[in-house]
């Protein structure tokens, strides 16, 4: 790798040529700080907060864009670039909500923590006029509060370059300068997808999920009600970043018993679920290709994905499998078949579900999504919620016992915790598949090919004499890029697994923030993921058609997979909808 040889305060640095002054002076252990930067994202200098000296230029420069030279001599810690940071900041306070102690990111709050670092001291600098903006709670996901926005453009970007959607933007000029929807729409009234990438990338507390944790404590409270809860698998690999544990970390244990000290009744698994997905989807696919039925099959676990379709790609819902999420069909289980086999009124039942994504709060309202004549998840919630509860509750998550989920609907196999990751719903359906249509068992049940996190992934596998084609996507933009191609006929698919969040669930727009200096340089959704590989190489069975409970579930109660009493349960339609960009 070819380098440049510059100064960063005096010591020498070799950095790579191409580098920007923010990316050499991160290898030199210096964190220059950063606001409106996310690496590929949003590369825009217009904050100001990373302006560094360079010597021989004119004024100060953005280290996140300026790149490196050889022979450079940078000062990054000089009293006039800590003038010019906190001067910066200072402006940014004089239009800023500045009611700190009742914001949702309160001490998790890149703002606020550059305000501490620089030590600005006087949030009035520059009283004077401010914006005043409605708060847009009207999608049924988060709340938008522009009196808190700093216009660091994150939220515009994502929406538009990473997710393809860009239903936000920059409106007015100026003093008058805001970030909102066209014709000041509600964000419900648009095509957004519910996805929450937004939330995760924003700074401040100008976006955030709609915080359920008080209908749940409420629920818990009422002796009339039987509370349970259910908990995905992108989940246990994040919640421990709440309370200060590396990214990565798996608390599956620790989760289980905070759960059981909140007060739920059971505390189930979406893995169960996850598995019966893979017995209805699989299924699915098999008969698609052997009955010449609509190909190729496109999975449907992901609601933002889903919503994505039906409002840019409405002409191919008949390629979306029919069948519910994992979450949805956990729900229709829980109220029907664990509701008769323990004499429980499914109207007493609230299900609570745990998820790594703020789309699961629209889903819950969806249409079809009753089986047994109640909704079947009353209340979704995001890993950042389920963290409030316990910390409101004073549960010492550290020092809890490893616990274990509660039986049936707690059971579940490796297949189903790579849900979580992308290409983990693709493999999970291919270790069934491919056993269905051989009668043979698998002798390597890794799918390598569907693992990583890059954008798009294809893979062709040899099974029964036949060539499967498979594909995944992550990212609404890649999902675009890939259904184009299939459109112009350009690719040959079988299977077709869709993430609406870039890496899969393991960063959906629910789980803990992380500050641009960890997202620039730290690939939070590799971490999270390998949590969830390793989990399924150390479970005994790691097959979904293996899971005993779910072998049980259709012995007793569904018949067999693909039955009339399991589409009625499990399976579900969708609607055309309209596109409204910004």
């Amino acid at each position: 790798m070819e380098t440049v040889n510059i100064k960063i305060n005096g010591m020498p640095v070799k950095a790579p040529v191409g580098s920007t002054i923010l990316e050499a002076a991160k290898l030199a252990n210096i964190d220059i700080p950063t606001l409106c930067f996310l690496k590929d994202i949003n590369e825009i200098g217009a904050c100001r907060i990373c302006v560094v000296e360079v010597k021989g230029a004119r004024s100060l420069v953005a280290a996140c864009v300026y790149p490196v030279s050889e022979g450079m001599e940078i000062t990054t810690n000089s009293p006039k670039v800590i003038a010019s940071r906190k001067n910066t900041l200072e402006l940014i306070l004089s239009d800023h909500d500045r009611k700190c102690l009742s914001c949702a990111r309160s001490t998790n709050c890149e703002l606020q923590k550059l305000c501490n670092d620089l030590k600005v001291d006087d949030e009035n600098a520059y009283e004077g006029e401010r914006n005043h903006y409605e708060i847009d709670d009207s999608a049924a996901h988060m709340i938008r509060d522009n009196n808190k926005c700093i216009l660091c453009r994150r939220c515009v970007a994502v929406c538009d370059k990473v997710q393809g959607i860009g239903v936000i933007g920059a409106n007015d000029r100026g003093f008058d300068t805001n970030i909102s929807c066209a014709f000041d729409m509600g964000l419900a009234d648009t095509s957004c997808v519910s996805c929450g990438q937004c939330i995760v990338v924003c700074p401040t507390g100008a976006l955030q999920e709609k915080d359920y944790t008080d209908e749940v404590f409420k629920a818990l409270n009422d002796p009339d009600k039987y509370v349970i809860v259910q908990t995905a698998p992108a989940v246990r690999a994040a919640l421990g970043e709440e309370f200060g544990l590396p990214i990565g970390t798996n608390v599956e244990g620790k989760m289980v018993a905070a759960l059981r000290r909140l007060g739920f009744k059971k505390v189930f698994d979406t893995d169960f679920a996850a598995d019966l997905t893979i017995m209805e989807e699989a299924t699915e696919l098999l008969d698609r290709i052997k009955n010449g039925g609509t190909l190729p099959l496109i999975t449907s676990c992901s609601p933002g994905w889903i919503k994505y379709c039906e409002h840019y790609y409405p002409d191919m819902l008949d390629h979306l499998s029919s069948c519910k999420s994992p979450q949805q069909m956990f729900g229709a289980i829980a109220k029907t078949y664990f509701a008769q086999k323990n004499n429980i009124d499914p109207e007493k039942i609230v299900m609570v579900s745990v998820m790594p994504c703020t789309a699961k709060k629209f889903e819950i309202g969806r249409d079809n999504q009753n089986a047994a004549g109640v909704p079947d998840v009353d209340i979704s919630i995001t890993t950042r919620e389920l963290a409030k509860m316990i910390n409101r509750v004073g549960i010492n998550f550290l020092a809890l016992p490893d616990e274990s989920f509660d039986d049936p609907l707690g059971e579940s196999t490796g297949a189903a915790v790579i849900f979580g990751a992308t290409g983990g719903v693709m493999e999970a359906a291919l270790r069934t598949a491919v056993e269905f249509l051989t009668g043979e068992e698998l002798e390597k049940l890794d799918f390598v090919e569907v693992r990583g996190t890059k954008g798009i992934k294809e893979a062709t596998y040899n099974v029964a004499g036949m060539d499967i084609n498979v594909a995944v996507a992550s990212g609404l933009s890649n999902a675009r890029k890939l259904l184009d191609d299939v459109k112009a006929g350009k690719a040959n698919y079988h299977f077709i697994e869709i993430m609406a969040c870039p890496g899969g669930c393991v960063n959906g727009g629910g789980q803990p923030h992380q500050p641009a200096s960890v997202r620039n340089f730290t690939d939070i959704r590799a971490l999270r993921a390998n949590a969830l590989y390793q989990q399924d190489v150390e479970m005994k069975v790691r097959k979904s058609h293996k899971n005993p409970s779910i072998q049980k579930l259709y012995d007793e109660f569904l018949e067999k997979p693909g039955s009339h009493k399991a589409h009625h349960l499990l399976h579900t339609s969708y609607v055309k909808r309209t596109v409204n960009k910004h």
